[in-house]
């Protein structure tokens, strides 16, 4: 299992804009939870709390696309390095408004500038992308790689962030993801010999990434797996409040992420032959069915046992989360040209950060009205919402891979590992 790994950290400077990358990436695990748990210690305002960190994740759906679109365009180093320093200083604004307790208004105002964040998840990617285009089997593996290295970001990131706002001083969490984007950023675009090639204006004809049908078919089923995603954090915190150790929640979720972290591992190392269509509709079908042992626990198991047994379900569960969204990486790959690549991942993020938050709040008015238990409902719903999305746009899918193999294979040779 090793040694698939091995063979893609064998080229020169993937190991260091792969470090770089999950340092850059640190601070979208951070910087939400970080500003929630900052403000409602120096307001005592869980709402405004919430407000602000909902304002910075549609600012960054909204802004996100335009800055992976003009990496695209500009390349990395030339697009990233500004747009660090713009959500530095926006973050900056936020914490000094923050600690003197200026107007709400500019918590809003400075969470916005958040949103102009570089996704370097999507960065990284397109690099691995560029050094295996023609080595399907080598780029499985990076992509598997990086799936686990965002399970590793979302089980730390948050962990870090509440814990140095709750023992340290409430601004430390966001300072510290600051900092960590700073410092990432800079190693990673300083890493000039990995970094994807600008290509000329004619490859960027066409448009924005999003007019293709089959990137559309996967930013939409991600609006639904972003919703069982952040439906099932609130649910879960929410139901282990009720059952009286709502500190362990955080535990709970971790492992959900740890299921899909050793997924994606595993998955990683195999050598799958079904085309990519297939193993992402599985994938989303596996989501939705393992949310059903989930509410079956909820609905029966009560007090710490419910919680031990909540925790076997998310594990399970999570075993389905890397491979699913490995597979759509691949696929967004496979559809998108490589002039484009970068925004074509970044609307992926874009929507599962709109799922989140559609999810969260569904999720966390159906706790109010009817319970924790009930709010399982929710993440069942999203998963059959996004399976009849996927079973919709299969066709649409397995057309646009094979018309961009079409394209590729006349304007260059195929590669013996294709």
């Amino acid at each position: 299992m090793l040694s698939s790994y091995r063979r893609i950290f064998a080229a020169p400077g993937t190991l260091a804009f792969s470090s770089a990358g999950f340092v850059a990436r640190l601070p979208i695990s951070m910087a939400g939870i970080g500003i929630v748990t900052m403000l409602s210690q120096l307001t005592g305002s869980y709402g405004l709390a919430g407000a602000v960190s909902a304002t910075m994740a549609v600012a960054a759906a909204a802004l996100g696309p335009a800055v992976s679109w003009l990496v695209d365009r500009r390349g990395q180093r030339h697009v990233a390095v500004p747009a660090t320093a713009l959500t530095v200083a926006a973050a900056t604004g936020l914490l000094l408004c923050a600690h003197f307790h200026a107007p709400s208004w500019t918590l809003f105002l400075f969470a916005v500038g958040l949103g102009v964040m570089p996704s370097a998840g999507a960065m990284v990617r397109a690099r691995w992308a560029h050094l295996y285009r023609d080595a399907p089997a080598k780029l499985h593996t990076a992509y598997s790689f990086e799936a686990v290295v965002d399970e590793v970001c979302f089980i730390v990131g948050p962990i870090l962030a509440i814990g140095l706002a709750t023992n340290v001083f409430p601004e430390s969490g966001v300072l510290v993801a600051v900092v960590a984007l700073a410092v990432g950023i800079a190693l990673f675009t300083a890493q000039r010999r990995t970094e994807p090639p600008v290509h000329p204006a004619s490859a960027h004809g066409g448009g924005s990434a999003i007019l293709n049908g089959g990137l559309i078919v996967l930013v939409l089923t991600f609006v639904a797996t972003g919703a069982i995603f952040g439906s099932v954090e609130i649910v879960t915190v929410a139901f282990a409040d009720a059952q009286g150790h709502k500190g362990l929640s955080s535990i709970v979720l971790a492992v959900w992420a740890v299921g899909s972290g050793l997924a994606g591992v595993v998955y990683g190392a195999l050598k799958p032959r079904s085309p990519l269509s297939t193993r992402f509709f599985v994938g989303v079908v596996m989501m939705a069915l393992s949310m059903v042992p989930i509410l079956l626990v909820a609905s029966t198991v009560h007090g710490v046992g419910g919680l031990v047994a909540a925790g076997a379900a998310l594990l399970i569960a999570g075993v389905a989360i890397s491979p699913t969204l490995i597979s759509a990486m691949a696929l967004v790959e496979r559809l998108v040209p490589a002039a484009k690549l970068t925004e074509g991942m970044a609307w992926t993020t874009t929507g599962l950060a709109l799922g989140v938050a559609f999810g969260s709040s569904v999720g966390g008015w159906v706790v109010d009205a009817s319970g924790a238990p009930s709010g399982y409902w929710v993440p069942l719903t999203a998963g059959a919402l996004g399976v009849l999305v996927a079973l919709t746009g299969l066709g649409r899918l397995r057309a646009g891979v094979t018309a961009n193999e079409q394209v590729e294979a006349v304007e260059r040779p195929v590669d013996a590992e294709r």
